[in-house]
């Protein structure tokens, strides 16, 4: 991604790329149902309305919005699962909300470590997948004692804030 991005704040920077993904795969995803509206005519209709395709589009729009959440964690296969959910005709009201928390979850990412990270973590889960889960325990954990911390301190790396006066002191 441009240069500029990665100078900004964190917050405008995840602001902006959450605006990206949202028009990038929100586009994808409008492709696939465009696609799926021309193919539902002339010989192709007959095949989409057969009960095998019927029941797999079913499927897919049932349990899909998992696999599109998720798809934004992945290098390459988020495209094909917004276009997959746009071609099966998947409702809007499940395609948003998965959008809404991977797209999220990518611009955070994006903003922050980057993709290069990921990829690290992945060739780390193909040579050891026991030592990717062990990478992923340790950042959990420290993200939840920073959480803890920034909590009982107030958010300072220093000294501890005096405990305002609505609340009892922290032991």
């Amino acid at each position: 991604m441009m240069e500029w991005v990665r100078e900004l704040p964190l917050i405008p920077a995840v602001a902006f790329l959450y605006v990206v993904i949202w028009l990038r795969a929100g586009a994808t995803y409008l492709l696939g149902r465009g696609a799926r509206k021309a193919a539902d005519r002339g010989r192709m209709a007959a095949f989409l309305h057969s009960p095998g395709v019927e029941r797999a589009t079913e499927m897919i729009n049932r349990w899909g919005a998992p696999v599109v959440a998720l798809s934004f964690l992945t290098v390459g296969f988020q495209t094909a699962a917004n276009a997959a959910a746009g071609l099966t005709g998947m409702p809007a009201r499940r395609y948003a909300p998965a959008l809404a928390v991977g797209g999220l979850a990518w611009a955070f990412i994006y903003a922050t470590v980057g993709l290069v990270a990921i990829r690290a973590w992945f060739e780390l889960f193909i040579i050891s997948p026991w030592g990717a889960v062990g990478v992923l325990g340790v950042l959990v954990v420290l993200v939840a004692v920073l959480l803890r911390h920034r909590r009982r301190t107030g958010g300072t790396l220093g000294e501890p804030q005096p405990a305002r006066v609505d609340q009892p002191p922290v032991d």
